[in-house]
């Protein structure tokens, strides 16, 4: 592959919230490896540290936030700091989102659920492009990128479609919108997930594994590395005509 195209991202920072583990860790490393410089943002120090490691071993400079995004007192505050560590920031990546499948949570009422994939994926989404659009467009340049889920405008029934379709819908709509808000000189795109192997999707019941396979036109499972390469797409200058788009990643979704 030419250099000029292995790294297309050269001389960016790009930020990517969530991402000690799973998706985020992919699309972390995924910039990295297009040669943009990264801050790692996550709630622990040890598996942000290790991954601002692995991330200076590709050649990259990388840097340290931490911060818990339920609450709204640091969303202005984590953009202040990530933009003074280079004095700019290119790219955005909202990929932080409250786990409500796994551990306690998956054990929580509807209302509790509800309550934390509202703040973290929701509010947070929201308050930190926000913040940082303003920052980006006095820049006159930047991209932003959201993260929502393939199936929020189709439906999905039970308990956790309806959640994730009302969180990750808002996601999607207000992308659309934000776009519109900061053109021409900030790019805002949003890429919608479909089943993909996480911590949940190692572990999921045999039933859902089906689905899962059976939903995907290409019959797999995504990867974090499948979404992780959508968003290096929409962050570099190849996606510099594309703004205010939703770019499903889900091997083609089979309606049943």
């Amino acid at each position: 592959m030419p250099q000029s195209v292995a790294k297309e991202l050269s001389g960016r920072t790009a930020v990517v919230t969530g991402s000690t583990q799973g998706i985020g860790r992919a699309i972390a490393l995924a910039l990295g490896a297009a040669g943009a410089d990264v801050v790692v943002h996550g709630r622990r120090r040890e598996p942000a540290e290790d991954l601002a490691k692995e991330l200076r071993s590709l050649g990259q400079e990388a840097h340290v936030l931490l911060g818990d995004l339920s609450d709204p007192a640091t969303h202005e505050v984590l953009v202040a700091k990530a933009w003074a560590w280079r004095g700019a920031v290119d790219i955005w990546v909202n990929n932080a989102g409250a786990d409500t499948l796994t551990g306690e949570m998956a054990r929580a009422s509807f209302d509790h659920k509800l309550d934390r994939l509202w703040s973290v994926d929701v509010v947070a989404t929201i308050n930190l492009s926000r913040a940082i659009g303003r920052w980006m467009r006095e820049r006159g340049q930047g991209a932003i990128i959201n993260m929502g889920w393939d199936q929020a405008e189709t439906g999905f029934a039970g308990d956790s479609g309806e959640l994730f379709a009302a969180t990750k819908g808002a996601i999607i709509c207000f992308t659309r919108s934000l776009a519109r808000s900061l053109a021409p000189a900030v790019r805002v795109n949003c890429v919608a997930p479909g089943w993909i192997k996480t911590k949940w999707g190692e572990q999921a019941p045999e039933h859902w594994q089906d689905n899962a396979l059976r939903q995907s036109l290409l019959a797999r499972w995504g990867t974090p590395e499948d979404v992780a390469g959508a968003v290096r797409f929409l962050a570099s200058p190849a996606a510099a005509f594309l703004t205010g788009c939703t770019l499903p990643v889900n091997g083609g979704l089979r309606q049943t």
